[in-house]
């Protein structure tokens, strides 16, 4: 199929081995973004533009290619004692078991990105890696003993981790271990409470996330069961050291001032603050912040918020929904400074509709102009659940621009401005296939930003849609506990979310 330009194919991969079967699928996507691409388990009689393969015998995994005109085939070797995704040999440990599957995983994914690259013709930035935390690997070759260029060295060789990447993964991950020196990963916590409530739901967002007008009648019964909430896990956890506390959203900031004290009063009365790294609230939309909420704000131990611009272009935020004016931002940050925070984050989305260099040029002018002390650079991710792509064929004429100069630009305004990158973290579905990125002044890094991505230690998250994350094991291992993300469910049901959470820290923490 074309439109314009761009070749679109519809895309099958007949999975006779079914190991692996994500990292397989997520690297092919990588390669053909914005393609249809279907998993199938038996041969079948449809049309497809490229066909895959993936098939294992004893000598080793075998992806076939099959465009029509050439074909390819990649070869991964097979490590023993694996056998259909786990160790078949009973004596080996589950560390040797968990390695062994590693080294496979990797086998097929070198040779399947060697495939791929031949077949485009195109590489990708971050290599064959297609998690979310790339310097996660970086940190643990750190806290293992090997040298930065050992590490350099491996992602290049081992993951086709391009020169640049690599030696952005391993600086970060230099920074984020300083950072993180005074916490304590065994006994410490972090604590996320979600306001779902928005102005309006932006283009491109997938987060639960409900429009106020229509809500604002339930925003009180939500508190009613936040505080509940709050004032039942407060007692779960009081064994244990609270770091850090990230109100986030949605936008906390759709409360009004006292809802705003209502809810930081429960969370000073029943957390022990007076220690806190670092004590976060998302303002986020310029729209829904005024001088009256940032007082109220203040009169509590924050130390940190983000005014979120997204983009300094009117045009892209009206196509993107946010409804709100430049000038509204500027406005709000002007406002922040003047309430007296000294720490204040902005968020920026490339790969926007219709916004090609010259406009994010523009952006980051602005942006430097107002001079914040920290920065966080998203490239656009569009989820299943974004509005963006459930009405691709209405927005189909948009374009989506994002490369490395664009990446590149974004970091050279972010060193001119005094910033270093301090954390990043990748999300499926990225334009690009590039990163989000925080840059930051030397003192001004948001920690549990680096903890959520990490998994350094627990994350307890309370309101509609919280996911806990309970990391025991000396970081070994990971459980979820969640809350529902309607917000009527979490409010009639919050007895049953508390008991999730009672049963889950009783059982993993």
């Amino acid at each position: 199929m074309k439109r314009g330009i761009i070749h679109l194919y519809k895309i099958g991969i007949l999975f006779q081995n079914r190991d692996f079967e994500h990292d397989v699928y997520e690297l092919i996507k990588a390669f053909y973004p914005g393609n249809e691409i279907v998993s199938l388990y038996e041969e079948d009689d449809a049309d497809y533009d490229i066909r895959f393969r993936v098939s294992r015998d004893e000598e080793g995994y075998t992806i076939s290619y099959n465009n029509g005109i050439e074909k390819k085939t990649a070869h991964g070797a097979v490590i023993e004692g694996q056998s259909s995704g786990e160790a078949s040999d009973a004596l080996i440990s589950c560390n040797d078991a968990h390695d062994i599957r590693r080294k496979n995983k990797d086998a097929i994914k070198y040779a399947l990105y060697q495939m791929l690259s031949k077949a485009t013709g195109k590489t990708l930035p971050w290599g064959n890696l297609t998690g979310i935390r790339p310097v996660k690997m970086a940190m643990g070759m750190l806290e293992a003993g090997m040298k930065n260029t050992e590490i350099a060295r491996y992602m290049r060789d081992q993951y086709l981790v391009s020169p640049e990447k690599t030696a952005l993964a391993v600086t970060i991950a230099n920074r984020e271990r300083d950072i993180l020196k005074n916490i304590d990963y065994e006994n410490g916590y972090s604590l996320y409470v979600g306001i779902p409530f928005c102005p309006s739901i932006c283009l491109y967002c997938s987060f639960s996330s409900y429009p106020l007008e229509r809500w604002r009648k339930y925003v009180e019964a939500y508190l009613d069961a936040l505080v509940k909430e709050i004032r039942a896990v407060s007692g779960m956890m009081k064994n244990r050291k609270l770091d850090t506390v990230y109100i986030g959203g949605g936008t906390p900031t759709t409360l009004e001032p006292d809802q705003l004290r209502r809810l930081l009063g429960a969370i000073t009365e029943y957390f022990p603050c007076e220690e806190l790294e670092e004590f976060t609230v998302e303002a986020g939309r310029p729209d829904s912040i005024t001088l009256e909420k940032l007082q109220a704000i203040r009169e509590f131990p924050v130390t940190r918020i983000s005014v979120n611009p997204q983009t300094m272009n009117q045009e892209t935020l009206d196509i993107i929904g946010r409804r709100h004016t430049v000038e509204q931002t500027k406005n709000a940050f002007h406002l922040a400074r003047k309430a007296g925070f000294d720490n204040i984050n902005m968020d920026l989305i490339v790969g926007l509709p219709g916004e090609d260099i010259t406009k994010v040029q523009h952006t980051l002018d602005e942006v430097k102009a107002l001079g914040p002390d920290s920065l966080t650079v998203h490239s656009l991710a569009v989820k299943r659940a974004a509005r963006l792509n459930i009405f691709r064929d209405k927005y189909q004429e948009m374009t989506f621009e994002n490369n490395q100069e664009i990446m590149d630009l974004t970091m050279k305004t972010a060193y001119e401005m005094g910033m270093g990158p301090y954390y990043l973290y990748r999300q499926k579905n990225m334009k690009g296939n590039f990163e989000n990125v925080g840059y930051s002044e030397v003192d001004k890094a948001g920690i549990y930003n680096i903890l959520i991505m990490e998994e350094k230690q627990p994350i307890i998250a309370l309101g509609a849609g919280g996911s806990s994350k309970l990391v025991f094991d000396h970081g070994q291992r990971i459980e979820r506990v969640e809350n529902v993300k309607d917000v009527v469910n979490y409010i009639t049901r919050i007895d049953e979310m508390i008991e999730r959470k009672r049963e889950g820290i009783a059982k993993w923490l």
